[in-house]
């Protein structure tokens, strides 16, 4: 099989992609400076598969040491881009930070993508892109609203960078907007391992429920929404893991319909925040601790998708609901706990 090469192969999605690309039959090496990730994920790697991937630790601000891997490293055929800075309250804090890394990171990335002509390229987009949408749920073609944080910001420009970068190069490109990955690995060898305080709310909800935190905030209880509180679509990460190869697979078919495609990945149900606290709680038989507070800056009201091109154009399946995303989600964090990770 092919050879793939992850950036941010050692992160929450890069590594339970890397586990699905294996799986797969395929031939995996990794890029991660593991900065905000974990060398240890590609022991646990190899734990489910059997195989154990190279991760080179390498930032891809510098071109340099990142040129120097391309020209070692032959025979790459595709490439899945992860390697980014991801969370939307930093982002707010620190806008330029958030530039640097995720846009000069990309650029110096395509730029050795461009030199040695590889073909495939797959690039970790984001629902932020659609901003506050006007209707829901929201398709390939809803127009993108002005972002409402630097974070999302970057995914912006990031696919049109690749819009602008696709007509001048030989290479394929998709964009896969996730909307919000939780859960983690069946086997409860890999998960989400958050390094601080958690700015998602699953994460949040676990660590306050195994008692990191002492109580869990929800942002805000005025929205315009069903219970005035912000609505998500959740997805299990191993399902967006398994669209990436679904992606690579398209894209070695030669099914693509042009040189640079969007599709997006969620459920396609809108979870209340609310709604997501009663089913951790019913799912796992706890109760958390929680309660309301002021709005956070960045936020949108709702997001969710429309699904179905991605379902009929990748072949892509959904293998797990909102109770598999709860109760792994709390069975990695009581493994993290229990080793002292």
């Amino acid at each position: 099989m092919s050879k793939i090469l992850v950036t941010g192969g050692c992160g929450y999605i890069g590594a339970h992609t890397v586990v699905e690309l294996l799986q797969a039959g395929y031939e995996v090496i990794s890029i991660d400076d593991n900065s905000r990730s974990n060398a240890w994920m590609m022991d646990r790697v190899a734990i489910i598969t059997g195989k154990k991937v190279v991760n080179h630790a390498i930032n891809l601000c510098d071109m340099e040491a990142l040129g120097a891997f391309f020209e070692q490293e032959k025979n790459i055929s595709g490439v899945i881009h992860f390697a980014a800075y991801k969370s939307v309250g930093e982002s707010a804090k620190e806008p330029l930070l958030y530039f640097e890394n995720n846009l000069l990171g990309q650029i110096n990335l395509l730029k050795c993508v461009q030199k040695h002509e590889i073909a495939h390229f797959v690039f970790s987009s984001s629902c932020t892109v659609y901003g506050n949408p006007e209707q829901l749920p929201v398709t390939e073609e809803t127009p993108l609203q002005e972002a409402e944080s630097p974070y999302g910001r970057t995914k912006v420009v990031g696919e049109a960078f690749l819009r602008d970068f696709v007509k001048v190069a030989s290479t394929k490109v998709i964009a896969l907007r996730y909307f919000n990955p939780v859960g983690a690995h069946p086997s409860n060898e890999i998960g989400e391992y958050i390094l601080g305080v958690p700015s998602y709310l699953l994460p949040y909800m676990t660590q306050t429920a195994i008692g990191k935190r002492e109580k869990l905030t929800v942002f805000g209880q005025d929205y315009p929404t069903r219970d005035g509180t912000c609505i998500r679509d959740y997805i299990h990460v191993c399902d967006i893991a398994a669209a990436h190869v679904n992606a690579i697979q398209y894209l070695e078919g030669g099914k693509s319909k042009a040189s640079f495609e969007v599709f997006n990945l969620g459920s396609g149900i809108g979870q209340s925040v609310l709604e997501m606290i009663e089913s951790f709680e019913r799912v796992n038989d706890l109760k958390l601790n929680w309660q309301f507070g002021d709005r956070r800056a960045g936020d949108v009201v709702a997001v969710y998708a429309n699904n179905s091109k991605a379902i009929e154009a990748l072949g892509w399946q959904l293998r797990f609901n909102l109770d598999d995303m709860m109760r792994t989600a709390w069975a990695w964090e009581q493994r993290v706990a229990q080793e002292g990770l």
